[in-house]
């Protein structure tokens, strides 16, 4: 017999074509020298940067890389390089890990679900080669697929502008049947409307005089021969007063469909094309909003979507009382606050009309989406050049199938979505837990419980409960080991007199305690109610609830409240529910604190302690009180500006650990350094408007 040669396809000349991008993280240019020669020698064009620190790293991910090669650094490790590529606008951007010092084997699988690419050594030059190619061929795979999608875009954008100025009838094949087709096609075979065509033969519409001929071409043309594409045929069809056609094929959209276009005369007059014009507002070149849902639901497929449409329910006279910039900047604004809010595809219909395109692994998944974002139908707040103006939506859905067929059957959609409210959650355990919101057993001490007169802002305040106009923020946690990915905190507040009021730094709240416990319970009710929602999508979800001293200290029947609470919301989570008090309200009253904690925790509730650590009280509450957890005073977060300060962070932190080690969470992270920083000190969580902002809703920053 004789030898076969078996070749790597890895190993061929392809990667080697274009120049490779290398953004190397390391303190050591003898390495940085070793892997460039290596490419270098094996006949790689190679542009490559060093860096060893976290400005520069936060620089250059803005520009267009192949691989992220990670080796040592002083101020910079590799989960940080993992948490900021993931934030980036190359969020798959691979990252190779050369060997860390301490590195076993067995801690290979460890590496690779935390987001490592692959661990190699560079001691063996032929293993860091082929790894290193893996990875580069995994980019560019990447890379190529953006590429051709955006050229699929530009290609189909082409056919229907060409559809559109040079009198064509259009209509969509596959397997030889017809699908759909425009108006003019189906004039042009003297049929009233396009029920008539969908299932009907092309045979027997063309009926061509040569039969032989066109099947042996259409069969060449159905196997992707393009070449045979465009041919004129001689019809019998006594309906077609124009001969002979001339036909052209075209590859579809659609799995194994090809589009048949066939010229009119001149004097044929044009209806509406199978791919309609763009509108007046969008240039030529734009697609039809209809084709790109289709396009995104090409790229990110599933049997379960959805149209979400957020209409503009009434515009803010102030918003036309002020300059063009303001205007046009409210509305422009509009699609900002619905990106931020839904994190799915989102798609102008016009200044005042968006559709989004929400998809979910199973119809439960889909329909926990959407009774998810309810709370955003409450008016809202819009901010434009420093100023803060009313916004209120309509919103409703339809569901859709893989597609959309036309223009047509998009407004169709539209106008049902506009019609149909958003689902309601069924269960209604959680709203009888309600009902008993009102029935507070009120602690007997020393505190005076009788209101002292209603201020203006706590007036506003007791209106917006009633009208359920309360807003509950949820702001998702990073947790740098990776195992609770799904933790929120919540937040509440109110608009009074177009601004945002937190409702825990509402010191009135204190005048009327019953007031105070009745507003706190149900902020942990709809709190609640998003939980139970949410966790149809995630099972480890858990949620942390801030809340004011009074429920805490003057509401008797509080812990039997948490406890059903915690059953109805169903999770199979052993804590799902944090509470979370003020560490000043706490060091006032200790003794108490410690007696009334302790309840909750017996009913299932887990404590935590927030502005926590600025305070000559710190020390004395973690000697004394059990807490699970605490965040800290947003004056400790912001030592994180500079390495200086960040050392001095982390004393104060191990002091605390060594006083009683738990879990610390830093929050209001809003930028990149602090964020980045962060990972420098030993707190487990982190937050902030880098990694996600507050939303309305639960979502996972990640989902997409």
């Amino acid at each position: 017999m004789g030898s076969i040669e078996v070749r790597n396809p890895l190993l061929s000349k392809k990667l080697k074509r274009t120049e490779t991008r290398l953004l190397i993280i390391d303190d050591n240019q003898i390495r940085f020298n070793k892997i460039c020669e290596l490419l270098t020698a094996s006949e790689h064009q190679v542009h490559a940067f060093l860096l060893d620190d976290l400005q520069t790293f936060e620089k250059q991910l803005h520009l267009n890389w192949d691989l992220v090669i990670f080796g040592r650094a002083y101020d910079l490790k590799y989960e940080q390089a993992l948490s900021l590529i993931r934030l980036s606008k190359q969020p798959e951007l691979p990252l190779i890990l050369l060997n860390p010092d301490d590195y076993e084997p067995d801690q290979y699988v460890t590496y690779i679900r935390k987001g490592i690419y692959d661990v190699t050594n560079l001691d063996y030059p032929d293993r860091f080669y082929l790894s290193l190619l893996r990875a580069l061929s995994f980019s560019r795979l990447n890379q190529g697929q953006q590429h051709l999608m955006q050229e699929l875009e530009n290609v189909q954008t082409q056919a229907q502008a060409l559809v559109a100025e040079s009198n064509k009838a259009v209509a969509i094949i596959q397997e030889g049947i017809h699908i759909e087709a425009n108006q003019d096609y189906l004039d042009l075979f003297g049929l009233k409307s396009e029920d008539e065509i969908i299932g009907l033969p092309l045979l027997d519409l063309l009926q061509p005089k040569d039969l032989n001929d066109f099947k042996v071409r259409f069969k060449k043309i159905s196997q992707g021969q393009f070449d045979q594409a465009r041919l004129e045929i001689t019809t019998l069809n006594d309906h077609v007063k124009l001969n002979p056609l001339k036909i052209e094929f075209l590859p579809a959209s659609e799995d194994d469909a090809l589009q048949i276009t066939i010229e009119l005369a001149a004097n044929e007059v044009i209806a509406t094309p199978l791919v309609s014009t763009p509108v007046a507002e969008t240039t030529p070149q734009k697609p039809n909003t209809y084709q790109q849902i289709n396009r995104t639901i090409t790229k990110q497929p599933s049997d379960f979507n959805a149209l979400v449409l957020f209409s503009l329910a009434a515009c803010p006279e102030s918003v036309f009382q002020q300059d063009w910039s303001t205007s046009n900047a409210y509305f422009s604004n509009i699609q900002n606050f619905l990106k931020e809010q839904t994190n799915v595809p989102l798609f102008k219909i016009n200044h005042a009309l968006y559709v989004g395109l929400f998809q979910g692994a199973s119809e439960d998944v889909l329909q926990s989406k959407l009774i998810g974002l309810s709370p955003l139908s409450k008016p809202q707040l819009l901010g434009v050049n420093q100023q803060t103006y009313p916004l209120n939506l309509r919103i409703g859905y339809t569901l859709i199938n893989k597609g959309i067929k036309d223009e047509q059957q998009f407004e169709q959609y539209t106008e049902r979505a506009y019609n149909t409210p958003l689902p309601e959650q069924q269960e209604n355990s959680i709203e009888l837990a309600a009902s008993s919101a009102s029935k507070i057993e009120l602690v007997d001490h020393s505190l005076n419980l009788s209101p002292q007169g209603e201020t203006s802002l706590l007036n506003a305040l007791q209106k917006s409960l009633e009208r359920g106009e309360i807003h509950l923020k949820y702001q998702q946690l990073y947790d740098k080991q990776d195992s609770n990915l799904y933790t929120y905190e919540v937040t509440s507040g109110f608009i009074y007199k177009n601004t945002w009021q937190d409702i825990t730094a509402i010191r009135e709240l204190a005048d009327d305690p019953v007031f105070s416990i009745k507003l706190d319970r149900w902020i942990l009710v709809e709190a609640c109610k998003q939980l139970h929602n949410f966790i149809t999508q995630y099972p480890d979800a858990k949620i942390i609830v801030n809340l004011n001293k009074e429920v805490l200290f003057s509401d008797r029947s509080f812990p039997e409240f948490i406890a059903k609470l915690i059953t109805i919301v169903g999770s199979k989570q052993a804590h799902p529910l944090v509470l979370q008090f003020s560490e000043e309200d706490i060091s006032k009253n200790l003794n108490d604190a410690q007696k009334f904690t302790a309840q909750l925790i017996q009913s299932g509730a887990e404590i935590s302690l927030r502005d926590f650590g600025h305070s000559i009280y710190s020390e004395s509450i973690l000697n004394q009180l059990n807490v699970h957890q605490v965040t800290l005073h947003s004056q400790l977060a912001k030592m994180l500006d500079s390495d200086k300060s960040t050392e001095d962070l982390q004393e104060r932190i191990n002091h605390f650990h060594e006083i009683k080690p738990m879990q610390m969470l830093l929050r209001e992270l809003n930028n990149m350094t602090m964020f980045a920083n962060a990972w420098n000190v030993e707190a487990r969580y982190l937050q902030g408007d880098y990694f996600q902002k507050k939303l309305d809703h639960l979502i996972d920053v990640q989902d997409q």
